[in-house]
């Protein structure tokens, strides 16, 4: 099999990397890095093409689509707590503040 030929995968890793292409194409990535980071994805997940045979198809129990927020605590936590407690009451009153105007709609 040359390499790139796709035709050892799935149709729904076909189709995963389809959509993946395709959202990283609205986010404004050229087509062909499109495609090439779709099926990296596709690979990192289910670690490859299938092959024929029982059993053959290993879970790798971590796939990139589950590993979204994993590491988004460590800014937070380098910054002093009066800087964390100033952000999250501007939020809040922001919060607020939208509510009370999607309300008086």
């Amino acid at each position: 099999m040359p390499r790139g030929d796709k035709s050892k995968y799935t149709d729904k890793q076909d189709r995963k990397a389809d959509h993946i292409a395709e959202s990283y194409e609205k986010r404004g990535v050229p087509e062909e890095e499109a495609e090439r980071r779709a099926w990296a994805t596709v690979n990192k997940d289910d670690g490859g093409g299938k092959k024929a045979g029982s059993g053959r198809g290993v879970e790798t129990g971590h796939p990139a689509a589950h590993k979204g927020g994993r590491i988004g605590g460590a800014a937070a936590a380098s910054r002093p707590k009066a800087a964390r407690s100033a952000s999250a009451k501007k939020a809040a009153a922001t919060r607020k503040s939208r509510a009370e105007h999607h309300a008086a709609r």
